[in-house]
């Protein structure tokens, strides 16, 4: 078997290539950095609505929904009932026990001007898109954020 690079190292078209490469990604890395982007930051928050809210644990595995403005209760998820949204909240509960955090701190329910639906623990600064997660289960939070406090 031959050598291909015996006769002189690397072949021309192959080495233009390579460097012609280079040049394009340093010419995007200074044009990029020219009009402001930065990798890895977030874009601009344009949250459209929000809403605090604190969730707490009733009898027989009922969940109160509590709005932490009004400090009025808005809704009781009942068992078997929001599935996505338990799943959501255990995965919160879990994070706060481990860093050994209150459960008083509230949540933050946001509707962003381009349409996505977050979450926030605002205790851990946790933040879940819930767009991810499929039209259906965002629609469980967004009702949320449309509902009325409770007259007690």
């Amino acid at each position: 078997m031959s050598d291909p690079f015996k006769e002189g190292g690397l072949p021309r078209p192959a080495l233009f290539g390579l460097v012609g490469l280079v040049a394009i990604s340093l010419v995007a890395v200074i044009l990029a950095q020219a009009f402001g982007y930065k990798a890895g930051e977030t874009p601009p928050d344009n949250i459209v609505e929000q809403r605090d809210l604190r969730f707490s644990d009733g009898n027989a595995g009922v969940v109160h929904v509590w709005d932490v403005d009004r400090a009025a209760m808005m809704d009781s998820i009942e068992p078997g009932t929001e599935n996505f949204l338990r799943g959501v909240l255990r995965g919160f509960a879990r994070d706060r026990r481990s860093r050994a955090l209150d459960s008083e701190t509230p949540f933050r329910l946001a509707r962003h001007a381009d349409g996505r639906l977050t979450i926030e623990d605002l205790a851990t600064g946790r933040i879940v898109d819930l767009q991810a997660f499929g039209h259906t289960n965002v629609a469980s939070f967004h009702r949320l954020l449309k509902l009325p406090v409770q007259a007690l």
